[in-house]
């Protein structure tokens, strides 16, 4: 009779001691914003899954922030690449409390929405935007995880220099934003360096035909062509450059530095002629990390890391560290961690200036050789 009736008292007091666990655990919503279709769903794909095994790790931590036990849930959101998805999906995450953003893919789909975010008051980590309008807003709530289009466009203007021994340039963009901005700033970056720039012309991005451009150039000699614009204009460009004898090297930013460009250039690229650049990339010091975390996705997704997965990991778990200092996921209360944080992350130091770009930003140089992208080396 006895031993009946403490069961049920025993069953009683679990059961009250486990819901007062319950009770003491909190729910805080991080989202990820990217493009899961479209024609780069490939690449929003790569930094949602990132964004997962981020939030799988700090779960399996057991975290607690303000005395209380958290566990962190994802909300996988997708913006399609689009500018007027993004804002709506950025409205729905306001909408429902989120207590951080990482995100957007895309310049065009993380600019519109980082506005939203602001007016919020919702910490936003970019792990992929490069355009330096993305962080001259001036939101505190805007950061990103990766070099912006300035310091690409300056990194090429120092290796022209100092590793290519270029005394001149032609400069050529197409106009937009992206190309316009990186060609200024491999311009001030080369003339810093001692550079003549002895050329400068304008297109668009739809020209294919550059014959006027480029016969103005070869008379000038120039020993680099640098074009700010994409690889639709890149590689006819580099057909046209042999066809008149030009025998300069080529340079520009990650627009260009795609598998497709030797597609597009057909015999009028050839081997180390391209010298382009990529936003990321490890120095050889912080190499063993970042591999340690390659080899964990393939074997959690079955497939090799796109670009930007181990860049979208750092940025939520960066996101957390400031929570975890603040001992709070209230935005108002960890932001000010967050702008100040120094978090060692897999793809190296992650701390952030005044404007929430990252501090030292890397950047991946890349040639071709025989029609295949060649790494030449990691620089700031």
């Amino acid at each position: 009779m006895h031993t009946t009736k403490m069961i049920p008292l025993a069953a009683a007091i679990a059961l009250s001691l486990s819901a007062s666990a319950h009770a003491q655990e909190q729910v805080v919503k991080i989202a990820h914003v990217g493009p899961i279709t479209g024609p780069i769903a490939h690449i929003g794909k790569d930094n949602e899954n990132g964004a997962r095994m981020a939030i799988e790790e700090l779960n399996k931590q057991g975290l607690t922030l303000d005395g209380k036990k958290t566990r962190f849930v994802l909300m996988a959101e997708d913006d399609a690449s689009d500018p007027k998805q993004a804002t709506a999906v950025a409205q729905k995450l306001v909408d429902a409390k989120v207590a951080g953003v990482i995100g957007h893919v895309n310049s065009g789909t993380s600019i519109p929405a980082s506005k939203i975010y602001y007016d919020a008051g919702i910490p936003q980590i970019s792990p992929s935007t490069t355009s330096a309008k993305y962080t001259q807003q001036g939101f505190n709530t805007t950061f990103r995880v990766v070099a912006n289009d300035s310091q690409l466009g300056g990194a090429l203007g120092r290796y022209a220099a100092k590793t290519l021994h270029a005394k001149t340039a032609a400069v050529i963009d197409d106009r937009t934003a992206y190309g316009q901005g990186l060609a200024e700033e491999f311009t001030k970056a080369a003339k810093a360096a001692g550079m003549t720039i002895v050329a400068t012309q304008y297109t668009n991005d739809k020209a294919t035909d550059f014959n006027a451009i480029l016969t103005s150039f070869k008379a000038k000699k120039p020993d680099v062509v640098f074009f700010g614009g994409l690889d639709a204009g890149a590689g006819p460009m580099l057909r046209q450059m042999k066809q008149l004898g030009i025998q300069a090297k080529f340079m520009g930013g990650d627009a260009i530095c795609t598998s497709d460009l030797p597609k597009l250039a057909g015999d009028g690229i050839s081997n180390d002629q391209v010298i382009c650049a990529e936003a990321g990339g490890v120095e050889e010091s912080a190499r063993k990390g970042l591999d340690a975390y390659k080899t964990a996705y393939k074997i959690k997704y079955g497939k090799d890391v796109v670009i930007y997965a181990p860049y979208t990991y750092d940025a939520l778990m960066t996101m957390a560290d400031a929570m975890q200092k603040a001992k709070s996921a209230d935005p108002k209360k960890y932001l000010p961690e967050l702008a100040k944080i120094q978090h060692k992350g897999v793809t190296g130091m992650i701390a952030f200036d005044a404007k929430g770009d990252i501090k030292d930003g890397t950047i991946t140089l890349y040639t071709y050789r025989g029609a295949q992208r060649s790494q030449l080396a990691v620089t700031k």
